[in-house]
């Protein structure tokens, strides 16, 4: 068993809003993400950390998450900022339910423990937050990262944080989200969002803070899932 993270996969079966347009990096993406899931097996663990699919609605979305059950390792979602279809746990759970999909499931004001690691996070918001509206949403975010580490807490294990938006880019930062993370003695992140290797050379990588910084947007790690952690050290 292991447990992989991979962000920004922008699945548009149902939605004809295809990233290919976006140029080389991006061709036949789809295929080359079905690729590299289908070396994963049901004993493994992915963390998907945002921006999942294009769909407008659940039911826009469906043939996305079809396509990511039928592989079959256990994958945890994280909301992103193009995850339109995103509702209610209730209404996402229920759905899922509905639709027999049985492989995937929310982390959001909660945890879940993979071995000796527990996985947390959110969306997190903008590193440059400036409006009142931009500050209230990233203390919205910041109390669920913080309902995320104390469900963590609760179910022992190291946490680690998956978010979408990275808590830190080229000057900015959301000082929020890294207090709280350094507050809780967090030690890797992992997120998504920023695109192409140009955009990526802003985007902390390594340590930062004290915490180490992995960047997992599917076009950056070339459509392959990122290893967290080693079979050894989840078993």
């Amino acid at each position: 068993m292991a447990l992989y993270a991979i962000g920004d996969l922008h699945l548009s079966l149902n939605s004809n809003k295809s990233m290919e347009v976006f140029g080389p990096a991006w061709e036949n993406y789809t295929e080359r993400i079905r690729a590299s899931l289908s070396q994963l097996t049901a004993e493994d663990v992915l963390v998907l950390v945002g921006d999942t699919s294009w769909g407008m609605s659940l039911e826009e979305s469906v043939e996305d998450f079809r396509f990511l059950e039928q592989f079959p390792c256990k994958k945890y979602l994280i909301k992103g900022n193009h995850d339109y279809w995103w509702s209610t746990r209730n209404k996402i759970e229920t759905f899922f339910a509905q639709k027999g999909f049985k492989t995937m499931q929310l982390v959001f004001n909660s945890a879940e423990r993979v071995g000796d690691i527990t996985v947390c996070g959110t969306r997190g918001w903008l590193y440059n937050a400036e409006t009142a509206e931009d500050k209230k949403i990233v203390a919205r975010e910041n109390g669920r990262l913080i309902a995320s580490l104390n469900a963590a807490k609760a179910l022992g294990g190291t946490p680690v944080v998956f978010l979408h938006y990275p808590p830190a880019y080229d000057t900015a930062q959301c000082r929020e989200l890294l207090d709280t993370m350094q507050a809780y003695g967090v030690k890797e992140c992992y997120y998504g969002h920023i695109h192409g290797d140009h955009a990526a050379k802003k985007a902390p990588l390594g340590e930062y803070g004290g915490i180490k910084m992995h960047l997992v947007s599917c076009d950056y790690i070339r459509f392959t899932p990122k290893l967290v952690r080693k079979d050894a050290e989840i078993g």
